[in-house]
């Protein structure tokens, strides 16, 4: 597994238990940073987890403007957390990271998705994604 796609998980995990747990993004980000300092083995991976939730937090509003628009019929209270938090990675990969490719940033949150959502969060995600990706 890429040091990407690790750091991938580790702000899924950050941005969905701040969702859950009604905290502040930073707040939780802060948490991880000083847990991270104690695991030098695993800086690859934070360096990128932190660069990810900074630009959610940075693009939220403009990123949950482009999930709302792209996703038919779905609110974003109503959609499961981790999808929530899923589909702000893909979406500020897609928009706001042009190191990574957007056919790599869609394959990349649905493969998160299938593994920690719904059976059918990965052709959601991959649908709203690749409406969003047709229309930058």
């Amino acid at each position: 597994m890429s040091a990407r796609t690790k750091a991938r998980k580790r702000a899924l995990d950050i941005l969905f238990q701040a969702d859950v747990r009604g905290e502040d993004i930073a707040v939780m980000l802060a948490s991880e940073a000083k847990r991270a300092a104690t695991e030098p083995a695993r800086e690859a991976s934070w360096l990128y987890a932190r660069d990810i939730v900074d630009g959610v937090i940075d693009n939220r509003d403009a990123i949950d403007e482009q999930i709302t628009t792209f996703s038919k019929d779905w609110t974003l209270a109503r959609m499961p957390a981790v999808d929530r938090a899923v589909l702000r990675i893909g979406v500020w990969e897609i928009l706001f990271n042009d190191e990574v490719p957007t056919a790599v940033a869609i394959d990349e949150a649905v493969e998160l998705a299938k593994e920690f959502s719904t059976d059918d969060s990965g052709a959601f995600v991959h649908g709203v994604l690749a409406r969003i990706a047709r229309s930058s």
